[in-house]
Formats: structure tokens, sequence, C-alpha cells
């Protein structure tokens, strides 16, 4: 510890004062408090604030690293945080508090409102986010001491959530080392093979990398330009990625050894990138100007992949200091020797310009769901770079559209948005756009405004955000009139009348669940696309069912034990309601029972009986004097719809394969729905068919689970 009080006195002179005081208080606070591995807990905030100050973050940062954990872990107040170190260091331990307290299962299950916080918080002062993710680097450190069970989560939730992150933000120090330390851990085996190879190819090649490196020195001299040289080899986890991502070993990354030049000017950067290709002859297709066309998270560098007189590759990256400065802090960079810095300015705001983006989106983002998909594709998809006829460049998410660029221009550019130009032709709006092309946005002042079909293909939340807040604000009573026919329209496809089942507690907790002041609002919120007929829906079907049985159902109307002692006739419907053959019921559609299944019916208000699968879990939140006996009624000819969802690989004619199936066997498919996972290298597909028995059911289950590709089948 002492060690360390040395090392802050000498980077922090004239704070060290104050940051002596917030070792000693957060050292008091966590006496006598252990972590899971025995040393004393105050040995982690020690650890977060030299994280955080060797990567020369302002004291302010270090402050509030020693006192992340005094609020959450010790009986102090806020108001204590306060008094001794003001109101800025408070707001910075209530913001890493709270972070503290949402839990993430991974990036696709992560909690919507979790989400939300999280971004909030995060937008309000970055340094909250850097203090968490030092934080998380150093419970990664030391994560060998925990259960397996917890290293699984924690480093799923790492690597999902906070490496990504740290990429976006560009600060490639915590990236890097959050991967590889999630990935020894998620993928033990693989971590194993790929450091093992990758130390034996430096080793192997080490003498040849030394030789290239003072060849290159040599040329700096010659050409009197001022850098220097090094080598690095690439993180454990990227090589796994790209061993995945194209199918191939480790032998075949040309980038697995990389030089990495550093000169003063871009001038230099682009001298040296001829003088490197003259040297050694480079690989085509494997140069990439990041300089001209800098990432999303402000990377610049230009890399190539040339051949040695060994007959090896070795990737070259060459920059500025300034480039690189930010290529390893990124944002980090801001209040790096920049004591005092709120993080306001201008040059911060440009960097973290995506965030300000969807802070803005999120006032006309209806959900925290919504919200949190804008945000996954803002942090955790790659952008493609496309350029205007004036030759501005601007970053989209990848499969943007020219509706995205528009909007990304101007509000007013996107509104009056009439077609489009992709390098001198003309093409549709939904056109994908790529890397490197030209787009010109082609407006008229006489256009009406957005199209609702927009927010089909766009992909940006700054283009859906601004498509919504125009139909919300210019077409209020035609989105009411649109809504209310949208929502009667599904009611009745689903077998509902909507006045009937839009009672006023229905209409009071769907308002409540959304923060929506009135019924005409409702409406109009589904009618630019604010809320699905869906999201809509099932809430007021929710609240309908929960309603207890109306005074009208009475014993005539509802059959009783003694019925079964009465002679009976033969269900029409398939089923019997103690006893009685005629009542009316429904097959509830949340687990669509067939024959030969165990069956339990539900009272429901003014429409009979639903029948449910007695496995059904939704069974479990229903009151029990509203679920009666009944049972299977059928003489052999009643056929009924069954559902599964067949979990495969997504391969070319595998659902050709699973409808030939299906028809071989004689049967109907009702409906079919197919849908892609988000890492698009498996997907489920969704079948409705006719049954007449749960044998038929079993012998398509087993014959579709014996075609290639399909990995698991549920009903």
């Amino acid at each position: 510890m002492e060690e360390l009080l040395v090392k802050l006195r000498k980077i922090y002179p004239d704070k060290y004062a104050d940051i002596k005081r917030a070792y000693d208080f957060a050292k008091a606070a966590h006496e006598g408090q252990k972590r899971i591995s025995g040393e004393d807990y105050f040995v982690h905030p020690c650890a977060v604030a030299e994280i955080l100050a060797d990567y020369g973050f302002d004291s302010s940062t270090v402050i509030a690293a020693f006192l992340h954990d005094v609020l959450e872990d010790t009986p102090h107040t806020p108001e204590e945080i306060k008094e001794l170190f003001g109101d800025e260091i408070l707001e910075l331990v209530q913001g890493v508090t709270k972070l503290d307290k949402l839990q993430f299962v991974n990036r696709e299950e992560a909690q919507a409102e979790n989400f939300r916080k999280f971004f909030v918080a995060m937008a309000k002062d970055l340094r909250v986010i850097i203090i968490k993710l030092a934080d998380r680097l150093h419970n990664m450190r030391t994560l060998g001491c925990t259960p397996p069970e917890k290293q699984q989560r924690i480093s799923r939730e790492t690597i999902d959530i906070y490496a990504p992150l740290a990429g976006r933000l560009g600060i490639s120090f915590f990236k890097c080392e959050l991967e590889d330390l999630s990935m020894k851990y998620l993928m033990p085996e693989e971590y194993k093979y790929i450091s093992e190879r990758v130390a034996k190819c430096r080793s192997e090649r080490q003498s040849q990398l030394d030789t290239i490196i003072s060849q290159i020195q040599d040329k700096l001299k010659e050409m009197d330009i001022h850098g220097e040289v090094n080598g690095r080899p690439k993180h454990f986890y990227s090589v796994y990625r790209k061993m995945k991502k194209n199918d191939i070993d480790i032998d075949q990354i040309y980038d697995l050894l990389a030089v990495r030049i550093i000169v003063d000017t871009i001038k230099d950067c682009y001298t040296m990138l001829g003088e490197i290709h003259t040297m050694w002859k480079p690989l085509p297709g494997r140069f990439k100007d990041y300089i001209a066309m800098p990432k999303a998270n402000y990377y610049r560098s230009l890399h190539t992949t040339v051949v040695t007189p060994y007959n090896e590759t070795f990737e070259i990256q060459i920059r500025t200091y300034e480039m690189h400065r930010i290529a390893e802090y990124g944002v980090a960079a801001h209040w790096k020797y920049k004591e005092g810095t709120t993080g306001n300015d201008s040059e911060l705001d440009n960097k973290v310009r995506w965030l300000r983006e969807v802070m803005d989106a999120q006032k006309d983002i209806d959900g925290a769901k919504e919200f949190m998909d804008a945000i996954k594709i803002n942090v955790f998809d790659d952008e493609v770079f496309v350029f205007t006829p004036k030759g501005d460049v601007h970053g989209l998410p990848i499969g943007s559209t020219p509706v995205d660029l528009a909007y990304k221009i101007h509000s007013q550019i996107g509104n009056k948005c009439v077609g489009a130009k992709i390098n001198k032709k003309m093409v549709p709006l939904n056109t994908k756009l790529r890397t490197g092309d030209i787009v010109e946005i082609i407006t008229a002042n006489s256009s009406k405004g957005p199209s609702l079909d927009w927010l089909k293909f766009v992909r940006s939340a700054n283009a859906r955000s601004k498509i919504r807040a125009f139909f919300k604000k210019e077409r209020r009573d035609e989105n009411i009139a649109r809504g209310k026919d949208m929502l009667e329209r599904e009611a009745k496809r689903r077998g509902y009348n909507l006045g009937e089942i839009f009672t006023p507690e229905a209409l009071h907790a769907i308002l409540s669940r959304h923060g929506i002041g009135s019924e005409e609002d409702l409406y109009a919120e589904v009618g630019y696309g604010g809320l699905t007929t869906n999201q809509v829906l099932s809430k007021i079907i929710e609240s309908f069912r929960a309603e207890p049985p109306a005074t009208s159902l009475n014993d005539s109307a509802i059959p009783s034990k003694n019925d079964a002692n009465k002679p009976r006739q033969h269900s029409k419907s398939g089923i019997l309601v103690n006893g009685n053959a005629n009542f009316t019921v429904r097959m509830a559609q949340c687990c669509s029972p067939v024959p030969g299944d165990p069956i339990i019916g539900y009272i429901s208000r003014g429409r009979g009986v639903s029948v449910h699968r007695a496995d059904c879990p939704n069974i479990k939140g229903m009151e029990d004097e509203r679920l009666i006996n009944v049972s299977w009624d059928i003489d052999g000819n009643e056929s009924f719809n069954s559902t599964i969802t067949i979990y495969c690989e997504n391969k070319g004619g595998l659902l050709a394969l699973v409808t030939t199936t299906v028809s071989n066997m004689h049967m109907e498919i009702v409906a079919a729905n197919v849908r892609v996972h988000d890492k698009r290298d498996t997907g489920d597909i969704t079948l409705t068919v006719r049954i007449k028995k749960t044998s038929e059911l079993e012998d398509l289950v087993r014959k579709l689970s014996a075609l290639e590709g399909v990995i698991s089948i549920k009903r």
C-alpha cells in the first residue's frame, strides 16, 4: 500500500492531500472486511485506483475509485461523502454504486430498464463507467477464487456488455484484457490452445521480428523522420474471433504478430507507408486506411500486411503519437494529463456523439426494451462509413440506408427525403449502404414527410426516433384512427371483440404500463409505431382474463359436477366439461393442447372455458376457483392445431427439408415463421400443424429431429 501512495504522490503532487484523505477514509470504512480470496477488502479499491492512476486519469476519478464501494458496503452516508469530498466526488461514487446494483445475464437477455439506467449514468459523466470498467477489470483479474458458476456468469456479462462498451469508447487496454480474461473462463480449451500457439509463434519468429524492426528504424533515420517502432502479438480473443469468423486455423492468420510505427505527423505516416511497400511486397486486399476513414471510436491508423524475404507475413500499423494515444486510451485520453476537466468540452462531445444522439433519441423512444435495442445497435454493431458528394464522412450502423444518412445530416433533410443516389445511380431508399459509398440525398419541399414504412428498414436510433416524432406531432388524428383500426383488426383475428375486452381496468393497466395519458394517446402510439398491437393487446387480454367471473355466469351457465350423472351427447368441440358436452370451449393458444395431452379448463368471463395443457405454465397464475375438470371426447375425426419450435443451424435448404417432412406425413401446415438469431449462425422455425392425436406429433418431432442441422425441438 505504501508503494501505491508513493506512486500517487509523484503523479498527483498538487492533489495528493485529497487523495490521501480518501485513501485513509476508505481504509477505515472497509476495516475488517474480507474478499472471497481471504485478503483484506481494501485491496480492491486500491487496485482500482491504481489502474486509473496508471492510465493518467484525473485525481477526482482516483478519489472516487477509493470510495466507490463505501456507500454500498459500509454504514457511511452520502452526506458524509459530500461534506468531506464535495459534490463532484459524491456524484461519481453514487453513479458507480447505482451501476453495481445492475445485473445482466448477457447482451441478448440484459434487462431493458437496467440498460437504460446504465447508459443514463454514463451519459451524465463518462468517468462513472470508466471507474466501473476498472472495477470490473480487477474483479476479472481475481476471478479465480470464485465458484465456477459465478466465473461463468461474470465472464459472460463482461464479454457481452463491458468489453464491447470499452471498445466503443476506444479504451483498448480495458477491452483487450477484459476479453482475454473472459475467454479464459468461458472457453478454457480454446484459450489454452491459442495462448500456447501465439507464444510459440512469437518465439519462432522473434528473430525475424527483430530484423524487421531494425530495418524500419534504419529507414526512419535515413528519411530523417522522428519515430519509434515496436512489435506486439494479437490478443487471444481477437485471434479466436477471426478463426471462428473465417473458419480458419491460427496458422492462416496474417496479423498474429504486428509491427507498429509511431511518428509525428500524418505526412510521415503516408511517407513511411510508401517506404514499407518498397521494402517488402504488400499483400493484396490487406491495406486499410483508418486515417482517412476513422473507426466509430475515433481509432486512426494505417494497416498494411507485407510478405518478408523469409516468406512470412507481418501486419504493419503506422500512426502518429496522437493517434496512438487515442487508440490506447479512447475517450480516456481526454482526462490524461488534463487535471480538473469535467469532460464537457467540444473535444469530448465529438468522441461520444453517438452516445449523445442515443440519449437524445430516448425522449422519443417508448419503453426500455426499445431503448435497449437502440443502444445495442449503436454500441455493439460495427459501422459503415459513407461520403456525401461534398466529401463529408459519416459513420452509421451496419445495415443503414440512405434514410438513416438523411436523418444523420439533419432531421429536415430526412423529413423532406424523396430519393437517393449511391455512386451516382438512383436506388430504393431501403438500399443498405456499404463503406466507401458516395450517397446523395434527394429532397423536395413538396414532400409531405416521411413514410411509416421507413420504420421497417431504418437502422439507426436517431432516424427511428425522428420518424416517430414526426408522426407523433404532425398526424395525430390520422394516427388515432389508424391505431384503433389496427387494434380492432388484430383483436378480431385473435377471436376477440376489442370493445368487449377493452374494459376500464384493462385501459388503466395499459396506460400505466407505458406512461400514456389517455385512450386516444394509446391509439396514436399504435398508429405511428410507438407501440405494437401485440404489446397493447397482450396486456388487455391478460387484464381481461384476470377479471372475476360476471354475475351472469350462474349455475345454469357453468356445468356442475352433478351434470356428469345426466345422459350426455357427443361433444362437437371434442371436449367435455365436467362430463357436459354442450358448453362453449376453446383451445388456449399459449400451449395448444392436442388429444392425448392431460388437460384442465379455466372459466373465462363471457367466453366459456379455455382448455390448457395440465403442465401449461400459465395455470400457476390462475385462480383455483375458476379451474374446472375437462376431458377429451373425440371419435378420431377431429383435428387440432399444434405448434412446435425447431431450434436449428442457419443453413440453406433446411426449411425445405422441414416442410417436405411435414408434407410426406400428410399433415397440413397452418402457419410458419422463420427467425435468424443475432449471431446469424442459428435460428428457429415455428410451425403450426393440424393433427388428430399426440402420437402423430411425436412421430413428426422424431423425424424432424433426425434432420441434419436440427438442434432441438420444443412445443
